[in-house]
């Protein structure tokens, strides 16, 4: 088992399943103290059992994060019962595909909802203790001199985006748009805070091997090579991979890496 987050709180969304699962499994193994949250509560347990099966040490949350007094919340009880947010990974997400003179009101909003709202909401929540977090790389680590002159490190943001927010996706209008806007919020608050000590960046994946890629229906009527133009490369990425590249961004070794959108696609997006 590592230490790059030894003594550390990170808090982690969407940790049910999928890319979220695996990256609260990630930070656990190098020491993280993690609350695993998610609104599927069955699921989330089992991450949790596994993780302290593991011998890492995780609490299930519940929250919704479309929802910006649940996401305070869930905050609130992360610094409660594990000290404090040192790094945050905004992993949640919900992906719809529809022509788009035929997506409806309800699901771009719920789209827009858990995809951006939830991440700002998340984030907004957040940030006061994340500009707290000091932990093995903080302040007190640059006063010594310990990880060079004029750097400052401590807390951490690492959004999950999509190449989706890179890319036009036909079909996906409601989830481009939100991906986007991540992508967008992220550099925003990477160069708002970036004096302060907390730094944010997202990731960008292709297709990933998730339970939200395995139960997508392409639109009634759709085109298949416009679905595909999102892929160089035939296969899908592992979860682990995506949560390797997340908590690199969120560890010391990371420390001038700030307001950068990573694509995670097989060079896709380099094409």
């Amino acid at each position: 088992m590592g230490n790059r987050f030894e003594g550390r709180a990170v808090l982690v969304t969407g940790a049910a399943s999928g890319i979220g699962r695996a990256t609260a499994e990630i930070f656990a193994r190098e020491g993280a103290r993690v609350a695993c949250a998610d609104i599927a509560e069955e699921p989330l347990a089992e991450t949790v059992t596994e993780i302290q099966r593991s011998g890492g040490v995780a609490v299930a949350m519940g929250v919704n994060i479309a929802d910006s007094a649940s996401a305070s919340e869930v905050v609130e009880r992360c610094v409660e019962e594990l000290g404090g947010v040192d790094v945050l990974a905004n992993v949640a997400g919900i992906l719809k595909l529809d022509h788009t003179h035929r997506l409806t009101d309800e699901d771009w909003n719920r789209v827009l909802g858990v995809n951006l709202s939830g991440t700002f909401f998340m984030s907004r929540a957040a940030i006061p203790h994340l500009l707290k977090s000091e932990g093995a790389i903080g302040r007190g680590a640059i006063a010594g001199g310990a990880i060079g002159r004029g750097a400052i490190a401590g807390g951490a943001i690492v959004n999950v985006a999509s190449l989706a927010g890179l890319k036009g996706q036909a079909y996906g209008a409601a989830y481009c748009a939100s991906k986007a806007g991540v992508v967008g919020l992220t550099r925003v608050m990477a160069v708002e805070y970036a004096k302060q000590g907390l730094r944010v960046n997202c990731v960008c994946p292709g297709g990933v091997e998730t339970p939200l890629i395995a139960g997508l229906t392409p639109p009634e009527g759709s085109d298949a090579e416009l679905m595909g133009r999102l892929s160089l490369v035939p296969g899908l990425t592992a979860p682990s991979e995506i949560a390797e590249a997340v908590a690199y961004l969120a560890s010391p070794a990371a420390r001038s890496i700030n307001g950068v959108a990573l694509p995670i696609d097989f060079g896709t997006h380099a094409a």
